[in-house]
């Protein structure tokens, strides 16, 4: 039986060059390979690979949002399987500023953090899928296990973390960078149900012999 794809890809101008790639494209069942374009939106070229931000870049990209007057919001964390707390989180931290800068843990300090198998996607594919988030402005990928150093630089006007946490349970040495510089920290409720770990769980019960 044949998948109906409802996606029609296009370019308006035929003197641009496009960036074509070949991506797996999951529908129902089965896998079908699709071309995507960059598509022209308001004038511009959607690129989300723009707001993937080295974090030797995140000081000056820090300096041009302090000039234009926008509150910079930061949060920081794994994300390895985006699922529906992580998207409602991020849209409600991107709503008490004007961006959202994401410090996405590298995998190396994901398996410190979580132990042999994680993370499930590599540091790319995650930094991909969050850019591909409208709540969020950028993403930058950090090495350490803490956010300490990527908070340094990026220097939040709110830090926010999950409501797990509160501010004496929160790594003090965050707390006292964020404080110093100015910021303030906003804990936010976490969606009931939803988590990363549930989800894998919820896979292995599944498909339990991991076929």
């Amino acid at each position: 039986m044949s998948t109906a794809f409802p996606w029609q890809f296009y370019h308006e101008d035929p003197g641009t060059s496009l960036d074509v790639q070949q991506e797996f494209c999951q529908i129902g069942a089965g896998f079908r390979i699709v071309k995507i374009y960059s598509l022209r939106q308001h004038g511009g070229v959607l690129n989300l690979r723009s707001k993937i931000i080295l974090m030797a870049d995140v000081p000056a990209w820090r300096q041009r949002l302090r000039a234009s007057g926008q509150k910079l919001v930061v949060t920081n964390g794994c994300f390895d399987l985006l699922h529906p707390g992580h998207v409602t989180y991020l849209e409600t931290a991107r709503n008490l500023g004007d961006a959202l800068l994401v410090g996405l843990n590298s995998d190396a300090s994901v398996q410190a953090l979580k132990g042999p198998g994680r993370p499930v996607n590599n540091e790319q594919d995650r930094a991909l899928v969050l850019a591909a988030l409208e709540s969020i402005t950028g993403v930058s990928i950090f090495p350490e296990v803490r956010a300490t150093e990527f908070l340094k630089i990026s220097q939040p006007d709110i830090y926010v973390k999950g409501g797990d946490y509160t501010l004496e349970t929160l790594n003090q040495e965050e707390r006292r960078i964020v404080e110093q510089a100015g910021g303030r920290i906003e804990l936010l409720p976490m969606v009931a149900g939803k988590s990363t770990t549930g989800l894998l769980t919820k896979l292995k019960v599944a498909n339990p012999g991991g076929a």
